[in-house]
């Protein structure tokens, strides 16, 4: 057996190498929305986790290449949506079209940002702080709801978004 591990230093000529390495590590796939003065923003992420429980934070890293960077970092608010297992058509909806919000069951957050029907969870948040990340911003916001739903995640991996239909579907826990 031939050991085929591939040895590298992180730069801009292997950079396929480095997206490949960091691919393997499966993460939740989620849908941000935003409240913006242009009207509704949304951005498919998997740069979402979880920070604090006191006080109630999360981060996710916006890409400062997209055209809907500015939208999310000036944002009064938003809502980050876990995926379940059957949607990724919704995350390919808002990797494509971050403004397209004609969707049957959209409803508003408190904070005025589009809440989207039948995700695993969903937090609204208002922005804690955002902090530089090289090519990304680190985007904290400061959880005022959450919503809990029971199902299997939507995990994305190797460049794929795949169920996780063997997960736990166990019904959420009471407060």
């Amino acid at each position: 057996m031939t050991d085929q591990s591939l040895h590298f230093t992180p730069d801009p000529h292997n950079s396929r190498a480095f997206r490949d390495a960091l691919g393997c590590f499966a993460t939740g796939v989620c849908v941000v929305t935003a409240r913006t003065p242009t009207g509704p923003l949304g951005m498919t992420v998997n740069s979402f986790t979880a920070l604090s429980l006191d006080p109630p934070l999360v981060m996710w890293a916006p890409a400062r290449a997209s055209r809907r960077f500015k939208g999310f970092v000036e944002a009064s608010a938003f809502a980050i949506h876990v995926l379940g297992a059957g949607q990724a058509a919704l995350a390919r909806h808002f990797a494509q079209n971050g403004d397209d919000f004609a969707l049957a069951g959209l409803e508003r957050n408190a904070q005025g940002a589009p809440a989207l029907p039948g995700v695993l969870a969903r937090f609204d948040c208002v922005p804690e702080a955002v902090h530089d990340g090289g090519d990304h911003a680190i985007m904290v916001g400061r959880v005022l709801h959450a919503v809990l739903h029971p199902g299997s995640p939507l995990v994305f991996a190797r460049g794929q978004m795949l169920p996780l239909p063997d997960a736990a579907q166990r019904p959420p826990s009471r407060p």
